[in-house]
């Protein structure tokens, strides 16, 4: 735990720490969220592939990790099979962990997954950096060797994390069409918990003339305006009186397919206690995001309305259809973690199937 590694920004800032978890070269968009708890299912959110996440809460991994290979006992804590970050980067590691359910240390589970980290740098300096500047590429470096650079905001990442095949879950008569670009375990688990039957489907699947109740567009990583061929099949089913939920990188595609803009923010919003505002209702919730991008609501058309808005930035937080049964968030309703204000979400998706 006392061998040294180096953070290394894009723009030449450098961060002196100590290697845990695998030791190993990487690189990738360097980016921060500010909750307290909950790492182990940020950590495997899929919408965080190629990405080097920052905690800014300063002692990570003190209640340790669960049974990663027992994921009918331990399914809620991890929303994919695997670790999704390229690296992780924290102020202070615990290297002794307390927790009736911890089964390994935050290190040794990332070492397991050959994922690097670094703890011992001054991740206030380096949050405030990136609010500054924007997130932006880095490297962590432990070898000392050159290590090429990694923008995942260059290209298609969808392959590395949607299912292979198709799939179905659940014992509902409603048949739900859940297109995985990354989709969080836990989006799948509420849908089933309602009562549905989910078909989850791959990302570059053509769903278009599926016979299905309704249909949900997962969240996932990257720059939604790289995926033209998933914007093209929901383009295509826009045109049917299908129910649609979009949730985060879903809630952009589904406003590109729309003939909308979407846009890159400045350091995105990760965290679990984002304010949003209902527009309908004028009341406010609090919710867990994690995206780099936003819908521009003042590029689409008359037919659709703004449903919720930020209230910390005022970017677009949901659309509606003014009269087809299609809606979107920006933000999680599944939360995990975070609040879990917004579940009703799903219960109005379903109740229009």
């Amino acid at each position: 735990m006392n061998k040294k590694a180096k953070l290394i920004l894009r723009d030449g800032t450098e961060f002196e720490g100590n290697i845990f978890g695998f030791p190993n070269d990487t690189s990738g968009e360097v980016v921060f969220n500010t909750g307290m708890t909950g790492y182990p299912e940020a950590l495997t959110d899929p919408s965080y592939a190629g990405q080097i996440l920052v905690m800014t809460f300063p002692l990570i991994g003190n209640y340790g990790v669960p049974d990663f290979n027992n994921p009918k006992k331990n399914q809620s804590y991890f929303e994919s099979p695997k670790i999704q970050v390229k690296g992780l980067i924290v102020s202070d590691l615990a290297l002794d962990y307390s927790h009736w359910n911890a089964e390994y240390s935050l290190s040794d589970w990332l070492f397991s997954q050959q994922i690097p980290g670094i703890f011992g740098i001054d991740t206030r300096r380096l949050t405030m950096i990136l609010r500054e500047y924007g997130t932006m590429t880095g490297v962590i470096n432990h070898t000392g060797l050159d290590v090429p650079v990694f923008d995942p905001g260059q290209i298609n990442l969808l392959p590395g994390v949607s299912v292979d095949a198709p799939a179905e879950s659940g014992e509902g008569s409603k048949r739900v069409l859940l297109i995985d670009c990354g989709c969080k375990n836990n989006i799948q688990n509420d849908l089933i918990a309602n009562g549905v039957r989910v078909i989850r489907v791959p990302w570059d699947y053509d769903f278009s003339d599926m016979d299905v109740n309704g249909i949900v567009v997962s969240s996932g990583p990257g720059n939604p305006e790289v995926y033209t061929d998933v914007i093209k099949n929901i383009r295509k089913i826009l045109e049917r009186d299908l129910p649609i939920l979009g949730i985060c990188l879903g809630h952009q595609m589904l406003g590109l397919a729309a003939g909308g803009r979407t846009f890159k923010l400045k350091y995105g919003h990760r965290s679990q206690n984002q304010p949003v505002l209902d527009i309908l209702t004028n009341r406010c919730y609090m919710t867990s995001q994690n995206h780099g991008y936003a819908l521009d609501m003042s590029s689409l058309n008359k037919d659709w309305d703004e449903w919720f808005v930020n209230l910390n930035d005022g970017t677009n937080e949901g659309i509606r259809h003014k009269s087809k049964p299609i809606m979107s968030v920006q933000f999680h309703p599944e939360a995990s973690p975070g609040p879990v204000d917004t579940k009703y979400i799903f219960n109005e998706f379903i109740n229009s199937l």
